[in-house]
């Protein structure tokens, strides 16, 4: 059978009035999703042949196949990826439908699904899960922490019902918020002979070893483009995923890099080991909370929004006029 071919029952049946269920489609995405039967099922908490079938007898309704079969996995055809992506957005809807009618049992109840991106996530989430505790007690705050595009995924499918990301953020159907902006800082270890300075200039990068965070977060895009406006090559021959292992690579004395302040505010290295000088050409990131359009829990996401606020606040800096070390700026006052 060639990858575009039907089996048989197509081709000698005419398609039918499709007559799909809501169950159906969400089989549907979980697959697409997991692009595995085994895992597809046990997330859908049925057999592996329960969900074949259900797929093989929507793909008879449809008329079309779905998805390519072989040894090495299943992948979606290029029809299968339309009807997916239109499949999650009616799951969505549905799911909206259902929040809306359990609005009237309060918006500040249940769980909430939010997620962050890698590198906000550490600093951020152990402050705000207990201030949403303190000012929503009945909402229970599931986070979950990933890359920009896995965030976009899973608010997609409603997988997550609001993301923290760092803009620029576009997606189709979704509303997305600024929520506030945070310099970033060099970080270096406190013996390093640029921690004498106050505020770093181009000049003072040239000859620095820069440390990168690897392909796939949105923090080393913005790095990259800073060290751009500053004409600086900022090639590096190590690079890492972690936020966290980049903070003990410098603080060992392997290279400088530039970190958003929220990173630099963590308390789990003594001031004695890290030193973090502002830029001149005070480059930022602007984080902001993202959510669909259709999600009808408005209050849950003003209290959340709020909270965020309360608990970033220390992250917004400004250069010292005189001196060195960071200038905490309250922007909410």
């Amino acid at each position: 059978m060639g990858c575009g071919s039907l089996p048989a029952e197509f081709v000698h049946n005419k398609p039918q009035r499709a007559l799909m269920t809501l169950i159906e489609l969400r089989y549907l995405v979980v697959l697409a999703q997991e692009q595995h039967f085994g895992r597809a099922a046990a997330l859908c908490c049925i057999s592996q042949p329960t969900l074949s079938m259900a797929i093989r007898k929507l793909e008879a309704q449809l008329g079309v196949l779905l998805f390519e079969r072989s040894k090495s996995g299943i992948r979606a055809t290029d029809m299968g990826v339309q009807i997916i992506a239109q499949a999650q957005r009616v799951v969505a809807q549905a799911d909206a439908i259902t929040a809306l009618a359990q609005a009237d049992q309060g918006q500040l109840s249940g769980d909430f699904n939010l997620g962050a991106i890698f590198s906000l996530g550490p600093y951020l989430l152990p402050q705000l899960i207990p201030q949403m505790r303190l000012l929503a007690g009945h909402l229970r705050l599931q986070t979950y922490e990933g890359y920009s595009a896995n965030l976009r995924q899973k608010l997609a499918n409603s997988s997550l019902d609001a993301i923290i990301v760092s803009l620029p953020f576009n997606e189709p159907d979704v509303v997305t918020q600024e929520l506030y902006t945070e310099p970033l800082m060099l970080v270096m270890p406190a013996s390093h002979s640029l921690a004498s300075k106050a505020v770093i200039s181009s000049q003072d990068l040239e000859g620095q070893s820069l440390l990168l965070l690897s392909e796939g977060h949105c923090l080393r895009d913005q790095v990259l483009a800073a060290c751009s406006q500053l004409s600086i090559d900022a090639t590096s021959s190590i690079e890492t995923s972690s936020v966290e292992t980049l903070r003990h690579m410098i603080a060992i004395g392997l290279g400088v890099s530039l970190l958003p302040s929220s990173a630099v505010a963590s308390a789990l290295y003594a001031p004695q080991a890290l030193a973090a000088r502002p830029l001149i050409s005070a480059p930022v990131r602007r984080l902001a909370l993202a959510w669909r359009a259709s999600f009808p829990r408005h209050k849950a996401i003003d209290l959340l929004r709020r909270a965020i606020q309360t608990c970033s606040w220390q992250f917004t800096t400004a250069i010292a006029s005189e001196g060195q070390g960071l200038l905490v700026e309250n922007q909410s006052w």
